[in-house]
């Protein structure tokens, strides 16, 4: 996934398309900020007492929880903002805290509206 990014977004800087040829984020980087939204996703959403895991059992479970689909969404989140080449301050790490932060609460708020559990069959 970091080979496509990064093969994306430096093609796109050696074409120079979009003005994107002064880009200068590294591998480094990209993982740190990967790393920093899954972490802050996580803790907020626990913050918020989002269960850990899912209720048993967890293959036909459709409740939300921290692990999934928290930091699941941050992930393709800051990866739409870095394909696009837009990393806000400090290499992406600001945008990837914020990622997770929003991502936390969308979980929280938003994604059971978003997104319903389906209709549970009843034994006859």
């Amino acid at each position: 996934m970091f080979e496509l990014v990064h093969t994306t977004v430096g093609s796109l800087a050696i074409a120079n398309v979009y003005g994107l040829s002064n880009i200068s984020i590294s591998y480094f980087d990209m993982i740190l900020a990967y790393l920093v939204a899954i972490v802050v996703s996580i803790i907020v959403a626990l913050i918020l007492r989002v269960p850990l895991l899912p209720s048993m059992p967890y293959r036909y479970s459709f409740d939300v929880s921290a692990v999934y689909p928290t930091p699941i969404i941050a992930i393709g989140v800051l990866s739409l903002f870095l394909v696009l080449n837009y990393t806000f301050k400090y290499n992406g790490l600001l945008l990837a805290a914020i990622i997770g932060i929003c991502s936390a609460l969308f979980v929280k708020y938003l994604f059971d509206y978003i997104f319903p559990s389906p209709a549970q069959e009843e034994d006859k």
